[in-house]
């Protein structure tokens, strides 16, 4: 499918660094900042739902990582780390940070690198789903495990995620090697952001064991389920996840200046 043209909507921009270009688009106001990422063969538009609700509370801002959604391929794929300090630069120029930081699926191997190299730009990170489980970090059983996950989906889910893994074009394979290559676990006992690990209670693509050693690597972590909820649980229903993202979030807003 071809990419889309980029938007001329005033509340979406580009942002190029490096060689490579992201896309954003901000609702809300104020602060905190959100800065949503999202997973593999994705794009910003499977936020809509929970960016919705978050610009309720703050500033929220959904990326289109390079060669998803509208933001145009590189020339060569991206590492999570480099991916990382992309998104790093679109904050630091921006004057965004420091941000809360919410990553899905492989969203939050790129958020888990940004928080680690980049410490003083992220105040608060969530990562919900985190990939690679390193007991599977192979195609076939990552395939397998979302064939797992996918049967009998919501249709809103199925619908969005097939539409935005073909917007992601042919290079998904390199983008897959990508992030089945990277190992976030090096990245968690860096990570000085107090963080929140959500998983569905029902994901197969994220086992328990896997998420909670991912809290057990990273200094000040805490873990929560969302009942009823797969792997892209944040698509098909957002408010649960939302919910509790907004309680651990307000935890911290006595904390934060001009609170």
């Amino acid at each position: 499918m071809p990419r889309s043209p980029l938007p001329t909507d005033p509340s979406v921009r580009s942002f190029s660094h490096a060689g490579a270009t992201l896309v954003a688009e901000e609702t809300g106001g104020g602060r905190p900042v959100f800065l949503l990422l999202h997973g593999i063969g994705l794009g910003r538009k499977v936020f809509d739902g929970l960016a919705g609700i978050l610009a309720r509370q703050g500033r929220v801002i959904a990326v289109d990582l390079p060669g998803y959604g509208s933001a145009p391929e590189p020339e060569r794929t991206l590492t999570m780390e480099r991916t990382a300090d992309l998104v790093a630069a679109f904050v630091r120029t921006s004057r965004l940070g420091p941000v809360v930081l919410i990553g899905h699926s492989m969203g939050t191997q790129v958020a888990s690198e940004l928080a680690a190299r980049h410490p003083a730009l992220v105040e608060l990170l969530i990562l919900v789903a985190p990939t690679v489980d390193k007991r599977a970090r192979r195609l076939a059983p990552q395939l397998g495990r979302l064939v797992r996950d996918l049967a009998g989906e919501n249709p809103l889910v199925l619908y969005r995620g097939g539409r935005e893994y073909l917007r992601a074009g042919p290079n998904l394979r390199g983008k897959t090697r990508a992030m089945l290559s990277h190992r976030p676990e090096l990245a968690y006992p860096r990570i000085a952001a107090p963080t929140l690990v959500l998983r569905g209670a029902e994901d197969r693509v994220c086992p328990p064991r896997w998420c909670r050693s991912v809290v057990a690597s990273i200094p000040d972590a805490r873990y929560s389920e969302v009942p009823g909820h797969r792997h892209e649980t944040m698509i098909r229903d957002p408010r649960e996840a939302a919910r509790r993202i907004v309680a651990f979030v307000g935890r911290f807003d006595a904390e934060r200046p001009g609170s």
